[in-house]
């Protein structure tokens, strides 16, 4: 619906003099009021209410009648040339609403999605994206809610999610944004450089809990992970703790503290000189060592970077995903186009690996 600027004052100033009237007298006048904006009415109405004020209202009450007449007045004149002037506006003429994105979800994924919804943001301006965090696990549930446009995944969906989402009526659908390593993180000033990935199994399974058992001091281990409704917690526990092995019930060891951001993991490595976490390639800061992985005793160590992800030899690399309720259209299908094109341009600075 449009609405002149005219009409708008009007309304006001009717409503201003209107509620005078209630406070100041016990039987306030009742005036019929045009029911659509005519300036002569209106200039009539004001000329009505100045005889009423200057008849009914006593001395006291001189001062609020004059600042009530004055600005029916000066109110009277805004509509008026806001009339003389809205004839030049034609019916095409409207506000223009924003579109509002909302995504949610992987605390891996949240610092790299605040960069795209704010580069995209720039350049259409008729569009605002919310990006929060949380955990994969809560972007997916509310993606399948219907709460959220998109959710960030830093593992794939469960199969029950999928069939959860079916039963809501739509199926998932998959975008592969970027690329990610899981580094494995100590504090400077460990000697331990280098551990294969059954090494690190036994870590975290509590197998080992000196650090001398991996070639390093006679130190108790302390071991950090996610929270468990984090995906690179699932990705981690899948494919470091079981080895990708799909029989495999390994947990993690009950000694393990669980921290809730890939920030909580990072502090507290700086401050334990026996702490051991992961974290993605993108949160490692230049106060933590991070570790060379191997497969296996007979292979190669490889340290993360964007060159090993993309050539394969780091052996704890993994996709990152957005998830749509089926398949998107309008803003949502543009957003994501920009985000697998021109988008791709941010991915490395923030410390991830573009898709190739």
């Amino acid at each position: 619906m449009r609405v002149s600027q005219a009409e708008v004052y009007f309304t006001v100033s009717l409503g201003i003099i209107y509620g005078a009237f209630v406070i100041s007298w016990r039987d306030p006048p009742f005036v019929n009021y045009p029911t659509s904006f005519n300036v002569t009415r209106l200039a009539f109405v004001n000329i009505h209410i100045r005889k009423q004020l200057q008849r009914k209202w006593s001395a006291v009450g001189n001062n609020l009648a004059c600042l009530l007449i004055l600005l029916s007045i000066l109110t009277t004149g805004v509509a008026c040339r806001l009339a003389g002037t809205g004839s030049q506006t034609t019916d095409n003429q409207t506000f223009q609403a924003e579109e509002l994105i909302e995504n949610k979800g992987s605390d891996t994924l949240v610092n790299l999605a605040l960069a795209w919804a704010e580069s995209y943001m720039e350049s259409h301006p008729q569009v605002r994206i919310s990006v929060t965090g949380g955990g994969s696990g809560t972007g997916i549930a509310a993606m399948i809610n219907g709460t959220v446009d998109i959710a960030n995944a830093s593992r794939a969906m469960k199969s029950e999610e999928i069939e959860e989402a079916q039963a809501n009526g739509f199926s998932p659908v998959e975008f592969e944004v970027a690329q990610d390593a899981i580094a494995v993180v100590v504090h400077p000033s460990n000697p331990v450089n280098q551990l294969t990935l059954q090494q690190i199994s036994d870590i975290y399974t509590g197998k080992f809990t000196n650090w001398k058992e991996v070639g390093g001091e006679d130190r108790p281990i302390v071991l950090l992970s996610r929270e468990t409704n984090s995906g690179t917690h699932v990705y981690f526990l899948e494919n470091v703790i079981r080895l990708g092995k799909a029989d495999s019930d390994l947990l993690f060891s009950p000694d393990t503290l669980l921290l809730p951001s890939s920030e909580g993991i990072s502090a507290e490595v700086r401050l334990n000189p026996n702490a051991i976490g992961y974290d993605g390639l993108g949160y490692v800061t230049p106060d933590q060592k991070m570790i060379a992985v191997a497969l296996d005793e007979n292979s190669p160590y490889v340290l993360p970077s964007v060159e090993t992800v993309n050539d394969n030899s780091y052996p704890i690399s993994r996709p990152l995903f957005m998830y749509t309720t089926g398949e998107p259209s309008g803003q949502i299908k543009a957003y994501l186009d920009w985000i697998l094109g021109d988008g791709q341009a941010l991915v490395p600075e923030l410390g991830f690996v573009p898709l190739k």
